[in-house]
């Protein structure tokens, strides 16, 4: 038997087309007045368009706040919440990618009429108190789950990233409408749905809080994400494929808000910092070289044998968790080239005098290197970047 707590997002609405309506799903949970967070790309691609009409309609006042740029800043959140608190918003809506949705949740914190505490208490895990407003989540992309975690990274300086973890971030509705996605460039596409791949192979192996539910959707959230990336990648109008991708990227989600990510998240945050390499892209660079760090220890080369039906479906061969888990690399270094992405870091303009304080603020990731099934020092993340060049 074993012992676990599982937590997610309470209602999953898995529809596409879903988000025209989304100012009736936010007058069906009561919603008075809506501060609804996104970006500028989504304002001009018109990704709103059709659901914004809806909420004069419904007698809801909206405020929308659409400032969010990649990898958000302290002093955003700030923003936000201040025109969350002016607007009197009773509910809060997370429209976009990653950055979007982290947004969002610390808004539906900080401006709850009861928050006192400020955003530079809350950083690290389960400082978090009191209230939040009710929060729904629409992800644009599929990649970082944040519909179904309770977890918020910012950043709050030139180079430095801290997360928020509680559950109390978690939010009460994820809507998963791939229609959304259909239209997003194959790049943005192939880097996404890999870093949805990276938190469920990192939810499996992961050395604390692994269970039996993160496992089975770990599973699950490969299955659908390597069946159907190129797909998406190369048919970006393919519903379907766009629908499983989605879907995947969920399952994937509620994995790693389980059982949490480790060292391919570490090693790819300073990648961001410095350089402005997008979050899915950083993952993508440094996993291949962190799952063969990762396959020199035992357990860890089973449970990526363990996984290597669920991605290489058919192409899985026969052998020794070692020869199988080396494949599993191999599969995935080919598929990401394929994706058309960088696959080194010299690709992606990072000089290589930088690596020494690439290892060094790895380091500065604990909360993330606690969790990977090998220990990781400095001198480890040198040579896994210096492989990575």
């Amino acid at each position: 038997m074993t012992n676990f707590v599982f937590s997610t997002t309470r209602t999953i609405i898995n529809e596409p087309g879903s988000a025209r309506r989304l100012a009736s799903i936010c007058e069906e949970q009561g919603a008075r007045s809506v501060l609804l967070v996104t970006d500028p790309g989504i304002m001009q691609v018109g990704l709103l368009d059709e659901a914004l009409p809806g909420f004069a309609k419904a007698g809801i006042t909206l405020t929308l706040f659409k400032d969010v740029e990649a990898d958000p800043a302290d002093s955003t959140v700030q923003a936000a919440a201040a025109q969350a608190r002016v607007a009197k918003a009773d509910y809060v809506v997370g429209f976009g990618g990653g950055s979007s949705m982290d947004v969002a949740k610390l808004v539906a914190l900080l401006a709850h009429p009861e928050c006192k505490q400020p955003l530079s208490e809350m950083y690290g895990v389960g400082n978090v108190r009191g209230e939040r407003l009710p929060l729904l989540q629409v992800p644009t992309t599929a990649g970082t789950g944040s519909e179904v975690t309770p977890i918020s990274i910012v950043t709050t300086g030139e180079t430095t990233k801290a997360g928020v973890v509680s559950p109390i971030l978690q939010p009460d509705i994820a809507l998963l409408d791939a229609e959304l996605t259909t239209g997003l460039p194959a790049h943005v596409t192939a880097a996404t749905g890999i870093d949805a791949m990276v938190h469920a192979i990192e939810a499996y192996t992961s050395a604390h809080k692994k269970n039996p539910v993160s496992d089975m959707l770990a599973k699950e959230g490969l299955r659908l994400l390597s069946s159907n990336l190129m797909t998406a990648v190369n048919e970006g109008h393919n519903l379907e494929a766009r629908s499983n991708m989605l879907l995947g990227a969920l399952y994937a989600g509620q994995a790693f808000a389980n059982a949490p990510v480790a060292a391919v998240h570490a090693l790819a945050y300073p990648l961001g910092g410095h350089f402005h390499i997008p979050h899915g892209l950083s993952n993508s660079l440094v996993l291949p070289y962190v799952m063969r760090f990762n396959a020199e220890n035992a357990d860890a080369a089973a449970l990526y044998a363990e996984l290597a039906p669920y991605i290489m479906g058919a192409d899985t061969p026969e052998g020794s968790a070692e020869s199988v888990s080396e494949a599993l690399i191999v599969w995935l270094e080919n598929r990401i080239k394929e994706t058309g992405l960088p696959t080194r870091l010299q690709d992606a303009n990072i000089p290589k005098d930088a690596i020494p304080l690439l290892a060094s603020e790895a380091m500065l990731q604990t909360r993330l290197l606690v969790n990977n099934p090998r220990e990781v020092t400095e001198a480890d993340a040198l040579a896994i970047y210096t492989a990575a060049y």
